[in-house]
């Protein structure tokens, strides 16, 4: 079967938006947490989000959204959008760039496109009001395509005019590491040879405070403290929003465009809890299986794993059952395995979170070192026989495992190697 590969990558985030920066702020463990100016009223406990900055997006009328001068967004693309959109517009035309594509590589029938959000809450809240209030044939034609869950995939299909296999994904917080999972298969199975994997959140009020209502956002009003992954203290996660874009290519297009890959996919796996419409499985089962699935799958035995980006968003009951299923699949081994969450600077990306953080893992394969864990300061003693390093390590990585789930008990885990 043919080998894949990560050519090219492309950032918009809370702690960067461009590959250079966003690899700065993971080895220096500085977060992207502000306190959130529309979060600042009395009957709004949730006080602080991971932002985007350079990035205004708060009006419903795209041609009224600033963005850097850097990317050039014809009219009728922008009036399409909704902000995930014009995010993940901009990591697109990062990853295109990064990989050193052609349009001939882009437009064809070989290069396909997965994409993952939750659509636009906030937009398809304003689209509707506005058909309630002055009446059907005064809304905005473009509404629903700028609104709904495929308003991602809609728009960069059509816009960088993708001709191969296409699809948007839905699994929640598993959303984009499924995208990823499966645009690994079309290549390895001769389908396709190029693949752009792409996860984007609006990351506003509409798409975070509703979290707020399932109490599983942190009530933290210091940046510092908000999201501890691990930690004893830890009490919820902390919103964002954005979009990264990976490429993935076959083992012959990297050969045939000469370009290094950051890293090598090595194959994936998942699993179901099959135990609560919204709570992990205490034992983590579903996680365990995933990985234990994704490392059969990959001939990566458990012993040879160097380090884990965890899943962990750094609520109270979700990174205890993950600590579970590590001790589950790496048994003896586990004290050697470095595991973190690279959330505790980023927050929680929801749909976008798979990709961005498997991006993080390429980043760091590609230079050579494992993020450390950021505001970690005293380990939940569940999670104590976790080898949670505090500091980045500036060590190369052999083999990287990347945790992800999503309601429902959704897991997925990919695994990825560093090239030589």
């Amino acid at each position: 079967m043919p080998r894949v590969f990560i050519t090219g990558l492309g950032f918009v985030t809370s702690i960067g938006n461009d590959a250079t920066t966003v690899t700065r702020h993971l080895r220096e463990l500085r977060h992207g947490f502000e306190v959130y100016p529309p979060f600042q009223k009395p009957d709004i406990p949730v006080k602080i989000v991971g932002t985007i900055k350079d990035f205004t997006t708060d009006s419903t009328d795209p041609e009224d959204w600033t963005f850097p001068a850097a990317y050039k967004i014809k009219r009728e693309l922008l009036r399409t959008m909704a902000p995930n959109g014009l995010f993940a517009h901009c990591a697109m035309v990062q990853a295109i760039a990064d990989a050193k594509l052609a349009d001939s590589d882009i437009s064809q029938p070989d290069t396909g496109l997965y994409a993952a959000s939750a659509g636009s809450p906030y937009l398809l809240h304003h689209h509707h009001d506005r058909l309630t209030k002055v009446g059907v044939m005064r809304c905005s034609p473009l509404g629903i395509v700028a609104s709904i869950a495929g308003t991602l995939n809609f728009n960069l299909i059509a816009a960088f005019k993708i001709q191969g296999a296409s699809c948007g994904f839905s699994s929640a917080c598993a959303s984009s590491a499924h995208a990823l999972g499966y645009a690994f298969d079309d290549i390895a199975l001769g389908r396709q040879k190029r693949m752009f994997v792409v996860g984007a959140e609006d990351g506003n009020t509409d798409a975070i405070l509703p979290f707020a209502g399932m109490r599983t956002l942190s009530l933290q009003t210091d940046p510092n403290l908000a999201s501890r992954p691990f930690d004893a203290g830890r009490d919820g996660f902390v919103g964002t929003g954005g979009s990264v874009t990976l490429v993935l290519e076959s083992e012959d297009e990297v050969a045939r465009r000469g370009v290094r890959p950051y890293a090598e996919v090595l194959g994936w796996g998942q699993a179901s809890d099959g135990w609560n419409v919204a709570i992990s499985h205490p034992e983590g089962s579903g996680s365990a299986a995933a990985m234990t699935n994704a490392l059969r799958a990959s001939a990566v035995a458990p012993a040879q794993v160097d380090y884990v980006n965890a899943h962990a968003t750094s609520t109270l009951i979700g990174d205890v059952s993950e600590a579970r299923a590590l001790r589950t699949v790496f048994k003896d081994h586990l004290p050697r395995v470095a595991v973190s969450s690279t959330k505790a600077l980023t927050g929680h990306g929801l749909s976008l979170a798979g990709a961005m953080e498997s991006a993080f893992c390429a980043l760091a394969l590609r230079d050579g070192f494992i993020p450390g864990c950021a505001h970690l300061t005293q380990v939940d003693p569940e999670c104590a026989d976790l080898n949670l390093p505090r500091a980045t390590e500036n060590r190369p990585a052999g083999i990287v495992v990347k945790n992800s789930s999503g309601f429902g008990g959704a897991n997925v885990a990919l695994v990825f190697k560093r090239v030589a």
